[in-house]
């Protein structure tokens, strides 16, 4: 903490990593990377699957967060998987993507609710 007029202040000395490599060489972000990858199978979100022909791929980044409490702890290191939609390009694969999010689970609930 540093004090300045009577008001603290938190410094960050660790900034968020915004490169995978950067993120790969500490235990704490190889975890959270765990966690993120065990949650996408756990929840079945996508799985690996041919690609059409005539179709592009879209590649994916990891994104990295330090969540803090109030108090300006650290809560915890997150990770995300996210794809680089900034990739598409209009007229080729900016209108259609094969990127289903959407849980069966999900969709059986919504069908007997209507029924």
């Amino acid at each position: 903490m540093v004090t300045t007029d009577g008001i603290d202040f938190a410094l960050f000395v660790d900034a968020d990593p915004i490169s995978f490599e950067e993120a790969s060489k500490e235990k704490k972000w190889r975890s959270a990377m765990n966690q993120e990858i065990d949650a996408i199978e756990r929840n079945k979100t996508w799985e690996l699957t041919e690609l059409p022909k005539g179709k592009s791929v879209l590649g994916v980044k990891w994104v990295y967060k330090t969540k803090l409490h109030s108090n300006g702890e650290v809560d915890k290191n997150k990770a995300r998987l996210v794809v680089k939609g900034y990739k598409q390009k209009f007229g080729v694969d900016y209108e259609e993507i094969f990127a289903p999010v959407t849980r069966l689970e999900t969709v059986r609930l919504l069908l007997s609710l209507a029924a």
